[in-house]
C-alpha cells in the first residue's frame, strides 16, 4: 500500500536532513587514502564466496553451549571482542567485524595485533592504523537500509550483527547461519545509554568480555530487530536466505534451525 503523502514528506525530510548532518563526512569518507584503498579491497571481495553458507557468530552467553568444533571447515564471521573466544572456547573466525567505537577505543591492542581480514567503521581510523588486514567501511546510525554492497555507505541497525549480515550479503553467500545471538541481555536500561561494568560480564560468553571497568552501550533491540526484518527481505528477495541455529536464543525474526543438524 502506498503511504500518504504526510508519511512520504516526512520520510523524504527526515533523509534529506540526515544526508545534510553527513556532508561534512563524504570528503573522507570517499577520498581518503585509507577509504581509497578500503573501497577496492571490498570491491575485489564482491561476490567471492557466491553460493556458499556461512556462520555469522554472536558473543551471547550460548556459545558455552555451542559445540564450536563443528564450525572446522565452515567460513565464519565474528564480531567485536570474539577474539576472547580462541582462548576461552578454542574458536576463531575467519574474519572479525567492529563497528562500536567503545569497543575498539577499549580493544586497540587486540585489535591492532589481530592477523585476520578485519572490518571497521570509518570511526575507527581515530584509534587504529591501516594494515594489509583492515579494511574500513563507512557506516552510520541514521537512515535505515539494507546494502548490498558494503563499500558505500552502511546502516548500523544498533548491532554489529546487522553490518555482518550486509557483509556476507556482499561476499556473496547463500546461506547466513546465526549462533550466539541470544537476543537476550541480563542488564536492564535505556537503549544506547552508556555504562561502565561493575563486574563480571553477564550478558556474553566471557566474563571478561565487557569485565569490570570496560565502558558499554545497553543494546538497542527494537532498532536491530528493525535491521534483522531488513535482512530477511533482502535475502529472501534474492532467493537466499538467513536461519537462527542460537542455542535457546530469544530473536523470533528468522527461521529456527538445530545447530546439531547443519552437520
Amino acid at each position: 500500500m502506498t503511504k500518504p503523502f504526510q508519511h512520504r514528506f516526512m520520510d523524504f525530510a527526515r533523509r534529506s536532513y540526515d544526508g545534510l548532518r553527513r556532508l561534512p563526512e563524504l570528503p573522507a569518507a570517499n577520498f581518503h587514502p585509507w577509504r581509497r584503498e578500503s573501497k577496492h579491497r571490498l570491491a575485489a571481495l564482491k561476490d567471492t564466496h557466491k553460493g556458499e553458507r556461512c556462520f555469522v557468530v554472536g558473543n551471547g552467553p550460548s556459545l558455552k553451549n555451542t559445540d564450536l568444533s563443528k564450525l572446522k571447515g565452515d567460513f565464519c564471521i565474528g564480531m567485536n571482542r570474539i577474539f576472547l573466544a580462541a582462548d576461552e572456547l578454542g574458536f576463531c573466525p575467519d574474519i572479525l567485524v567492529c563497528v562500536n567505537d567503545l569497543v575498539v577505543e577499549q580493544s586497540v591492542e587486540e585489535f591492532s595485533n589481530l592477523q585476520i581480514p578485519k572490518f571497521f567503521s570509518w570511526r575507527a581510523r581515530k584509534w587504529l592504523q591501516m594494515d594489509p588486514w583492515t579494511h574500513f567501511i563507512y557506516t552510520s546510525y541514521t537512515s535505515p537500509k539494507f546494502s548490498k554492497d558494503v563499500s558505500g555507505r552502511v546502516w548500523e541497525g544498533a548491532t554489529v550483527t546487522n553490518v555482518c549480515l550486509q557483509l556476507a550479503y556482499h561476499l556473496g553467500f547463500n546461506e547466513v547461519i546465526l549462533i550466539g545471538v541470544d537476543h537476550s541481555f541480563a542488564t536492564k536500561g535505556k537503549p544506547n545509554t552508556t555504562i561502565q561494568s561493575q563486574g563480571d560480564d553477564p550478558n556474553h560468553f566471557s566474563a571478561a568480555y565487557f569485565g569490570k571497568g570496560f565502558r558499554w552501550q545497553l543494546p538497542d533491540l527494537e532498532t536491530s530487530e528493525l535491521g534483522y526484518r531488513m535482512a530477511r527481505q533482502a535475502y529472501e528477495e534474492s532467493g537466499r536466505k538467513i536461519v537462527d541455529a542460537t542455542v535457546g536464543g530469544k530473536l523470533d525474526i528468522f527461521e529456527k534451525v538445530d545447530y546439531d543438524s547443519l552437520f
